[in-house]
């Protein structure tokens, strides 16, 4: 279960800190009056050449939920007593 976690982790956040940034940057500038409708596309997933506006949402959404449950698991794994496991390098 780490090692599952482990390496998603690096994975889910990466979209996801674009998501926040862009949203609320674009937020930030549309309260000052500033249009700024490509930090918008960025937000939802539209990367220019690279458009995965039709995925980027469930994508986003089932990373969070499968970090969220690993995350979980781990720390339920801890609190019930059992033995950590030693991750083999």
């Amino acid at each position: 279960m780490r090692r599952v976690h482990r390496s998603l982790v690096p994975l889910a956040a990466v979209p996801l800190l674009v998501t926040a940034l862009s949203g609320s940057l674009y937020g930030a500038l549309s309260a000052q009056g500033i249009e700024a409708f490509w930090l918008m596309k960025l937000h939802t997933g539209n990367f220019g050449a690279v458009n995965l506006q039709p995925y980027y949402s469930t994508v986003l959404g089932v990373l969070t939920l499968v970090i969220a449950g690993s995350g979980i698991g781990l720390l339920l794994g801890r609190r019930s007593g059992k033995k950590p496991v030693t991750p083999s390098f």
